[in-house]
């Protein structure tokens, strides 16, 4: 162990908030076991053995948007082929086949559509929740919410609380790409600004209503920008303490304008988990999304810092299958219980909340 790594390790051990320079220094000089070891340490004094799953769908009620983000492969453009718009009527087809399944979560997040306001997500809230009424609803990136609570003349408050009346739970962390201003221009500049994004995080939270945060990383950032996203996001969680969980997100090349840009490595994904966990101190878990990251990479997070890896989806997203990924749809519970102990750590079934699920033995 070197000098400056010692320091670091003592400093960690000891709680204390790392520093932007020191995120920084990880970054650039941190040896890959050295940081397993310290993100090691941190997760496990949060979470012991324990890694978390839980059983999932999602609803991407459309894929039609107004925005054109560089790194996109979703949206589609109104009648341009490979578009879909999901009637109410489709959305309850949906939820139905999830009648009696044990789920305990839906995810619902997609295009920023060109017509649709508050009045209509909050009705497909309530046709939800009366087919499966003890659904958690996790709903809805900042980036639609703006456009949302803007078409239907709302301030962020007054449309998260008709939403919230609805029966929305808590808010996915979608739509943060990365918050420094230089990358924002070149990746998604129509879209809501670094400080829309945050000032609705904020609001929800100061209803009650909790919510994750991500981070688009891979493309053409660097590792000052990424420093300074997680920054602002460790400064409003010691404001509101309203996050739940952090989420890197692996930009994939496959069909969409900075394809030429390439994809980061596997031992920089690892890397990034673990300077996720020892930077964002007040963010109590970190999240590997096996949809986006590969399932083999997933199980090796969990040395990282990791300690959820999402849950089953059942085949239910095409967010990143349309950018190339080729994970499998869908893990039975089995298989995530089997991922987890074959990296050495306790399998538990979380609600939305990470509070555990005990479920009754089959007989």
């Amino acid at each position: 162990m070197t000098p400056e790594e010692a320091r670091l390790y003592e400093k960690v051990e000891n709680q204390i908030p790392l520093t932007e320079e020191e995120a920084l220094w990880l970054y650039q000089n941190g040896r890959l076991a050295f940081l397993s070891a310290l993100a090691t340490l941190v997760r496990e004094r949060l979470h012991n053995k324990n890694a978390y799953y839980n059983r999932n769908f999602h609803i991407e009620p459309t894929n039609i948007c107004i925005y054109e983000c560089a790194f996109c492969s979703f949206a589609r453009k109104p009648g341009e082929p490979g578009g879909w718009e999901y009637s109410l009527e489709e959305i309850e087809a949906i939820a139905e086949r999830y009648k009696g399944t044990g789920v305990t979560e839906v995810h619902i997040v997609g295009g920023v559509h060109p017509k649709r306001g508050i009045a209509y997500y909050a009705e497909m809230i309530r046709r939800i929740k009366r087919i499966l009424p003890e659904i958690h609803v996790k709903a809805f990136t900042a980036v639609e919410l703006k456009v949302m609570c803007a078409r239907s003349r709302m301030s962020y408050r007054e449309g998260l609380l008709a939403l919230r009346e609805a029966g929305l739970d808590s808010l996915p962390g979608g739509g943060a790409e990365i918050f420094h201003p230089d990358i924002r221009r070149q990746i998604c500049a129509t879209k809501a600004s670094t400080e829309e994004w945050l000032q609705i995080h904020r609001t929800a939270h100061e209803l009650g209503i909790p919510s994750n945060a991500t981070m688009l990383y891979g493309h053409i950032e660097t590792y000052e920008h990424r420093v300074h996203h997680m920054r602002l996001l460790r400064e409003l969680q010691a404001e509101t303490g309203g996050f739940n969980c952090f989420i890197p997100l692996k930009y994939r090349r496959e069909n969409n304008s900075l394809w030429h840009v390439g994809e980061v490595s596997t031992i920089e994904d690892l890397k990034n988990y673990a300077v996720s966990r020892l930077y964002l101190h007040n963010i109590p878990h970190l999240k590997a999304y096996w949809p986006m990251i590969g399932v083999q990479t997933a199980q090796m997070s969990l040395a990282f810092g990791v300690d959820d890896l999402d849950g089953t989806i059942d085949d239910t997203t095409k967010i990143y299958s349309m950018a190339g990924v080729e994970a499998p749809g869908s893990l039975s519970t089995e298989m995530l219980e089997h991922l987890i102990r074959q990296a050495g750590y306790e399998a538990v079934e979380r609600d939305s909340l990470y509070r555990p699920i005990q479920r009754a033995a089959a007989v």
